[in-house]
């Protein structure tokens, strides 16, 4: 059955919820993604993880969710946020279970990550094993909770989009753990689609939210036809329309929305 979001809104006129890994910092990709799905009138729930803020160069900024949230409420969204550790693997029950405990999540978009670079000949079991945690197994979690929370004949329409990435040297348990999630959003759009759930990986190409240098802002920043990095706005319209109504017919697709970033030349 063709993906259409149900045109009347959910039981009591509430606006529909989507929830959002990955939300912990205010620069973020997936805090720019809430932004843009609030002023869509989506109530939102939110996931993110500090300690893995902790292990990477920009820190841990722990008023950022809440700032995040109360953001979002001041454009109109009901919000609730959890912290998660997503290697766990009991914690993508828990927390579907916690944001759709009044009523279903309508979509899910999965901007979480791990990523700490290191080399094929330098990574160690732990990272490699905790990259496919989060970035692999840990979708796939969230993924099949997600469709276990509607019943099998339900049709009304419900939307995954999961954020990958082609990198690959100098970032090998990253790359290969966004490879095996590729693959399982394939899975998704043809095993969810009698559901009317559609599914997508999308590659928003490079965006500085905290992690360049200068040397590779600029580096980056010349391969790009518009002479620009992209933003988390600009990666939130197309996850926008790809929850939209119209945005179903798209599904079962790897879609790079990088400005032109890996376009040849």
């Amino acid at each position: 059955m063709e993906p259409t979001l149900e045109e009347q809104p959910p039981a009591g006129g509430a606006r529909p919820l989507a929830l959002i890994t990955g939300v912990g910092r205010t620069v973020g990709i997936g805090a720019g993604i809430a932004r843009e799905l609030a002023r869509q009138g989506w109530d939102l729930a939110l996931s993110y993880w500090s300690p893995y803020d902790g292990r990477m160069p920009w820190g841990v900024r722990a008023e950022d969710p809440e700032a995040v949230a109360e953001e979002l409420r001041g454009l109109g969204a009901s919000v609730t946020r959890a912290e998660a550790d997503l290697a766990d693997p009991t914690a993508p029950d828990r927390l579907l279970a916690q944001a759709g405990a009044a009523r279903p999540v309508r979509a899910l978009v999965l901007s979480h990550a791990e990523s700490v670079d290191s080399a094929l000949l330098d990574t160690g079991l732990e990272s490699f094993d905790r990259h496919f945690a989060v970035n692999a197994r840990a979708s796939w979690l969230l993924i099949r909770a997600y469709a276990r929370q509607f019943p099998a004949d339900w049709h009304g329409g419900g939307r995954i989009v999961a954020l990958t990435s082609d990198h690959t040297a100098g970032n090998m348990p990253y790359g290969a753990s966004k490879g095996a999630l590729d693959r399982i959003v394939l899975a998704a759009a043809r095993e969810l689609a009698p559901q009317g759930i559609a599914a997508n990986a999308l590659n928003p190409g490079p965006v500085d939210t905290g992690w360049m240098d200068d040397e590779t802002r600029a580096a980056l920043s010349a391969r790009q036809p518009w002479g620009r990095l992209g933003t988390p706005a600009d990666i939130a319209g197309v996850v926008a329309f790809l929850l939209s109504g119209p945005g179903g017919w798209i599904n079962g697709q790897l879609l790079r929305a990088d400005g032109g970033f890996s376009a040849p030349h």
